[in-house]
């Protein structure tokens, strides 16, 4: 058994741009994670990171299945006793859309550092405009699932 490992300088880096409108959000950030960590490439290796950037526009349009829009609670503590604070998916898409999709993709994700320099090559917009088009991201679709209807 032979073993590949990518020189640094062998590792490319592409930009693509991802429309997330109408898009199920959890079906969306697991392809997304898939880019980030490079599981797409014939050179992945999981200790390093070989994946691409993506840009994600329309996140403002994200949409989720069933009843999650009113059941789907977020948490986060804020260090001190009894300082468990909670919201809604609902309530979370009007403070902040971007957010909801970020925590998804963290989720699927490795822990670490790793997973942390995976997770800030996501750049994530609400409107359908994004400040990074100097590195001319290519657009990249995902293939319908079984079962969904095409709006």
């Amino acid at each position: 058994m032979s073993t590949y490992t990518p020189k640094l300088s062998e590792i490319e880096q592409n930009w693509y741009l991802v429309d997330a409108k109408s898009q199920v959000l959890g079906r969306l950030a697991s392809e997304i994670a898939v880019y980030l960590q490079g599981k797409h490439k014939p050179t992945y290796i999981n200790f390093l990171d070989t994946g691409d950037y993506i840009v994600v526009v329309n996140c403002k349009d994200l949409r989720v299945t069933g009843k999650k829009e009113e059941d789907k609670i977020y948490h986060r503590h804020t260090g001190y006793p009894g300082g468990l604070k909670s919201t809604n998916y609902a309530s979370m898409m009007k403070r902040d859309p971007t957010k909801v999709l970020q925590l998804a993709v963290k989720g699927m994700l490795p822990r670490g550092p790793l997973g942390r320099k995976m997770l800030s090559k996501l750049k994530l917009f609400t409107g359908s405009e994004h400040s990074h088009a100097a590195q001319m991201p290519q657009p990249l679709t995902f293939d319908k699932k079984l079962g969904e209807t095409s709006e």
